[in-house]
């Protein structure tokens, strides 16, 4: 009986969701009344109103994730369109697979779960027949068409149900990647660098330079570029035109004086009591050292957020503010009379008066309104300037008739001209492409920029005399690099004879108990992956930045799967599995009955649905 409740629960809540999508749905009308579906899999057809309504669903789900609303044209770019449609196609499989094994709702079940659907009762309650017809009306269908909607679905249910049913992760699975995860290790290392090396590094000659520019050519490419030249302004490019008179920097500064004139402030929490007496019992206790604060607002079910109140001023305390504002940092004073109740006051921080004189902050302002008043400046010119370009003239028209500077860039992913700093610019300039027309674009900081690809060059090698410097330096990493190496595989081979060679020469540190999820910062990201691929007693060299790290693993601690944070991971782990296994083979039954359906998609009918929903 139970189970029939939670079905029927189901089913009621698939219903209203039916319902409510229904009254937003596509209309058959909206394709001229001639289309009804998209296309058909054994027969059963994949109808209009799903598949723009799944579209919608999926659109608004996009946008409730990102915040952003992106438009049909964009969604089908990374094929939204056909991933929905291919689910359709799958349940409507699914659906005729049902109906071939002769799974179906009683009319008994079918008829419980419309009556007690509230959509289709009437003020009494009761289900009433006319509410049932003029809701289907309103979401487009028919009483035949819903019920065997209603039949499908519960039908389908099952059918999943029945492949899915007792499907269930070994326990032994779980607890074998618990006891991965849970694995510890403790180990000790010590760091190699070039002040450790035996010899130091002798700089090296013309031709292993060369020699070394050209094995590692590579190395030393300049990138390829968009050779572009554009015009510009930005606000920060005005300001010393811009006039601002003190009249302007007065009225500003009068308008935000209290961001830089404010009172005297304390931080402080206010735990309030039902009685003045509780207050004074709690108060008494405190000051006797028999109780704390902190122990107090736990007592009464709170926490500290619960009880803070920031920083606040003395008037802001009403009755409380002066005895609360007489206390030092660290008391606890009260109880004071306040609109919820008689309450002690804990004081964590006294915040000074602060005062801001005009002159400590005039130029701030200065600079602020001119950058204002230069966005207006060049809002002003966007027309000018759109009208210069669409008569036909060029960039360098633009610079010489207006307020705008022309320049040029080699663009790259790695540019750092001013402009290219601008996430606007940098996305124009690699979107532009050869013969589009200039356009202006603003910038966030209130700037606009017009652009041209004037070219385009491939990444080619720097020459030799140009990367000198670069190919000294690379040179020098490598040969310290290979030297530590060296230097690192010949200490390690000493120790596994016995030598104690390390704690002589180099400061060694200890790590205990750390599992593979663990971070150690200042080493190399390869260290614990190192770790953990060895075995006890085992040395090993790990390479880092301009260093080597001689590392010998010093204990494996299996993990205690009887601990109550692995108790945690292993019941995770296993949820988390079974329930990847589930869709898993659900996954492969829908797509081994689609492979046996005939599936029939109307192109037609889907660029009709495209074109309502452009």
């Amino acid at each position: 009986m139970s189970k029939n409740n939670s079905f029927s629960k189901t089913m009621v809540w698939i219903l209203m969701g039916m319902l409510i999508l229904g009254l937003g749905g596509f209309g058959i009308t909206n394709l001229g009344g001639a289309v009804q579906s998209v296309g058909k899999v054994d027969g059963k057809p994949v109808s209009v109103n799903d598949y723009y309504r799944a579209v919608q669903q999926e659109l608004d789900a996009i946008q409730a994730q990102t915040g952003q609303r992106i438009t049909f044209a964009q969604a089908q770019q990374f094929g939204l369109h056909q991933q929905v449609l291919a689910r359709l196609v799958n349940q409507r499989a699914l659906d005729a697979e049902a109906e071939r094994l002769g799974l179906s709702m009683g009319d008994e079940n079918l008829r419980d779960q419309i009556v007690n659907i509230s959509a289709f009762q009437g003020l009494d309650g009761s289900f009433d027949r006319e509410a049932y017809r003029f809701a289907l009306q309103n979401s487009g269908l028919n009483e035949r068409a819903f019920e065997d909607s209603l039949r499908e679905d519960a039908a389908r249910t099952l059918l999943q149900s029945a492949i899915i049913g007792g499907v269930d992760m070994p326990d032994a699975y779980a607890e074998a990647l618990a006891r991965y995860l849970g694995e510890q290790r403790s180990f000790s290392y010590a760091t190699l660098t070039e002040a450790d090396l035996d010899a130091e590094i002798a700089a090296p000659d013309e031709a292993a330079l060369q020699a070394h520019y050209d094995a590692n050519q590579s190395n030393f490419m300049q990138p390829a570029t968009r050779d572009i030249t554009y015009a510009w302004i930005a606000p920060a490019m005005l300001l010393d035109s811009v006039e601002v008179d003190e009249a302007s920097l007065q009225a500003l500064y009068e308008d935000r004086s209290a961001e830089f004139n404010q009172p005297e402030r304390r931080l402080v929490e206010r735990l309030v009591y039902g009685t003045a007496a509780d207050a004074e019992t709690a108060l008494a206790k405190i000051t006797a050292s028999e109780t704390t604060f902190d122990d107090e607002v736990t007592a009464r079910g709170l926490e500290l957020a619960d009880v803070d109140m920031g920083d606040v001023t003395q008037s802001a305390l009403g009755a409380a503010g002066e005895g609360v504002f007489a206390a030092d940092t660290g008391d606890v004073v009260g109880p004071f009379q306040t609109d919820l109740g008689p309450a002690l006051f804990r004081v964590n921080a006294i915040l000074e008066a602060q005062s801001v004189t005009f002159e400590e902050v005039e130029a701030d302002l200065r600079d602020e309104l001119a950058t204002d008043r230069a966005r207006r400046v060049i809002e002003a010119q966007i027309n000018t300037v759109d009208d210069l370009l669409a008569a036909g003239a060029t960039l360098e028209d633009v610079a010489a008739e207006t307020d705008l500077e022309l320049g040029s860039i080699k663009f790259h992913v790695g540019s750092e001209d001013a402009i290219a700093g601008y996430a606007d610019f940098r996305a124009a300039a690699q979107r532009i492409q050869d013969g589009d027309f200039p356009e202006v674009t603003t910038l966030d900081d209130g700037g606009i920029f017009a652009l041209r690809l004037d070219g385009t060059s491939e990444a080619a090698p720097i020459p030799f005399a140009d990367a000198r410097e670069a190919v000294e330096a690379d040179w020098r990493a490598t040969a310290v690099r290979e030297a530590l190496k060296a230097q690192a595989d010949s200490l390690i081979e000493r120790m596994k004879a016995g030598e104690d060679i390390i704690t002589l020469r180099l400061i060694v540190a200890q790590e205990q108990d750390l599992t593979r999820n663990d971070f150690l910062p200042d080493v190399p990201a390869t260290l614990l992956e190192t770790v953990f691929g060895m075995d006890q007693g085992d040395i090993e060299a790990v390479a880092g930045n301009g260093s080597y790290l001689i590392v010998e693993l010093d204990d494996i601690a299996a993990a205690d799967l009887s601990a109550g944070e692995n108790t945690t991971i292993v019941n995770l782990i296993g949820q988390q599995v079974s329930q990847s296994l589930t869709q898993d083979i659900l996954d492969a039954y829908s797509n081994f009955i689609r492979s046996r359906a005939e599936i029939e998609i109307d192109q037609g009918a889907l660029a009709a649905v495209h074109a309502q929903l452009n």
